[in-house]
């Protein structure tokens, strides 16, 4: 057994760990009863190589499973949590942690305390205006996010450290942009940057092509209206205005492929779609889900490079583990982060097979159809479950729009940065630019709006979590057998 395979083997069990935490509660007996057995293992039976191996796993599941509970006393014993639903208004004072997320009539602010942990989101009015760094006062009531019957706010704002909310409070604001050392100077820059390329978006393109754009390059989705959510939803392609791994990944891949198609090495390539994915995180602000899809599309990117990709896989996991460790919250309540993970899986693990499989669709020097529909195909088919679960769509059409969309993805990406930079140095160049990128927007809205408006596209499914444990159960055995027979081919051949 080499040791990068035990390697993966520990952060496959720490990843475990947290897995079984999220669901099970486990006492305290139990842990002692694995850490008992774990050093037995290790220390009795040390001239068993594979029992050691074994003996390592059981502790660090048992490190996975203590990392979690952490996590959950933490939220728990959360001072800022426990003045939540007082019949009482509460005074305090707090600094706006992130870009505030400005909707049509409202606004809502992300304020981290003084001397407390734990943040608070605020909704209130559109007006007066309040940014990133402003140090104000907030009086009203804190209260426990709902929990809907469709969907758990609850858990959705508590992977982020949000334990409380508070609606229409009376603010006051003490100081403007109270920026604390480099880090909030140089962050506060980034969001200024990313609201002029907002402002050139909006000023060149109209609805629903700047909505759109807005959400593939800045991570706008609130501008796009429920309307076309919908039609996006039904034609299976919601995935593009999403900042997620599957999203960054299909991306990556495409750029991959059409650069090198183009006569780049792949070297360059590399360094092309490095820079140009570096850019989309920069112009999201550094959102969370932007820098953790940014990472699993890099490492994608650097086996690309290598080409080596079944060993990237184990890269993956590392990187999945080391996230987790910093946020064992993730891996349950954070949808973007499962996508991320499932789509480089799929695209490592099937998609070589579906790349044979389709050895009768020609390969182009430019477009390499048979690898964008093979990489489009096992990214997709890994994160269905998923996107079934929680969002309860199942796209007939996601197939076929996402051969249609995909190939524009990164043009689409490519000139709405063009335009909208030069949108904010001279206005008219902007608009002039901007045309070649509302016809390709133009496009992908057709393409789109025609496939949703069919009776059949898509149907609404509601699956329990035994459903989606059995079908991740049954497509991993279904890639092990792939796996297998790709490497008995690879034997006789």
């Amino acid at each position: 057994m080499t040791a990068s395979k035990i390697f993966l083997y520990l952060c496959l069990s720490f990843i475990g760990g947290i897995f079984l935490n999220s669901f099970f509660n486990f006492s305290q007996l139990i842990l002692l009863g694995l850490l008992i057995l774990g050093i037995f293992l290790i220390t009795i039976l040390w001239r068993l190589k594979k029992l050691v191996v074994l003996g390592f796993c059981i502790l660090f599941l048992v490190l996975g499973i203590w990392r979690h509970q952490i996590a959950e006393v933490r939220v728990m014993n959360n001072e800022l949590r426990r003045l939540n639903d007082l019949d009482r208004k509460i005074a305090l004072i707090g600094i706006v942690t992130k870009e505030p997320d400005v909707r049509e009539k409202t606004i809502k602010l992300e304020i981290k305390p003084e001397e407390m942990e734990g943040k608070i989101l605020v909704t209130t009015n559109r007006y007066p205006e309040y940014r990133y760094g402003d140090k104000l006062k907030i009086t009203g009531k804190l209260k426990t996010p709902q929990v809907f019957e469709d969907f758990n706010y609850k858990d959705y704002l508590k992977k982020d450290g949000i334990y409380s909310v508070m609606d229409w409070p009376k603010i006051e604001l003490l100081e403007r942009e109270n920026y604390t050392g480099l880090t909030g100077v140089i962050y506060a820059k980034i969001l200024d940057f990313k609201n002029k390329l907002r402002e050139s978006i909006y000023q060149n393109l109209s609805p629903p092509q700047s909505s759109i754009l807005g959400a593939i390059i800045l991570g706008d989705k609130r501008k796009i209206s429920e309307e076309w959510k919908n039609k996006l939803n039904i034609a299976g392609v919601r995935h593009i205005t999403a900042i997620s791994g599957l999203h960054v990944t299909i991306l990556t891949s495409i750029l991959m492929t059409l650069l090198i198609g183009l006569g780049l090495w792949r070297q360059q390539a590399f360094y092309f779609a490095i820079i140009l994915i570096s850019i989309f995180i920069i112009s999201t602000g550094f959102q969370p889900s932007a820098i953790r899809a940014g990472i699993m599309g890099g490492l994608f990117l650097i086996a690309q490079y290598l080409g080596r990709m079944n060993v990237s896989s184990r890269a993956i996991v590392f990187a999945a583990a080391i996230m987790l460790v910093q946020n064992p919250l993730l891996l349950r309540l954070d949808v973007g982060f499962q996508l991320s993970f499932l789509a480089m899986m799929g695209i490592i693990y099937l998609g070589p097979f579906l790349r044979d499989w389709l050895k009768k669709i020609p390969e182009e020097k430019i477009l390499n159809l048979r690898s964008l529909i093979s990489m489009t195909l096992s990214a997709q088919i890994f994160t269905l479950p998923i996107l079934i679960y929680n969002f309860g769509y199942f796209s007939l059409i996601a197939p076929i729009t996402n051969i249609l969309i995909l190939p524009l993805l990164p043009f689409i990406m490519g000139l709405g940065f063009i335009f909208s930079l030069a949108g904010i140095i001279f206005q008219p160049l902007g608009w002039i630019l901007s045309l070649p990128c509302w016809l390709s927007l133009a496009y992908l809205t057709k393409i789109v709006d025609w496939f949703s408006s069919f009776s059949w596209s898509a149907y609404t499914l509601e699956t329990s979590w035994i459903w989606l444990f059995l079908l991740y159960l049954i497509l991993g055995l279904i890639t092990w057998r792939v796996q297998e027979s790709q490497k008995l081919k690879f034997l006789n051949y």
